[in-house]
């Protein structure tokens, strides 16, 4: 899958990430329920994926900007 963002885009992106990943974290941490406890980490992982890629993207700027 592509998403085409403009740098701003990325940006804003990112940083809700920042905020959101820690809090995240969090609630994982105060979870009984091992299946919804499972899937926030299943969910984190993914984020922090996301998270690096657009780090490296914005760190470079190798991306093709939305116009």
């Amino acid at each position: 899958m592509n998403l085409e963002l403009t740098p701003g885009q990325a940006e804003a992106i990112a940083f809700m990430l920042r905020g959101c990943l820690p809090e995240l974290s969090h609630e994982i941490a105060d979870t009984d329920n091992a299946a919804y406890r499972s899937e926030l980490v299943a969910r984190r992982a993914e984020l922090v994926e996301v998270q690096g890629v657009l780090g490296r993207l914005l760190n470079t700027q190798t991306f093709s900007p939305k116009s």
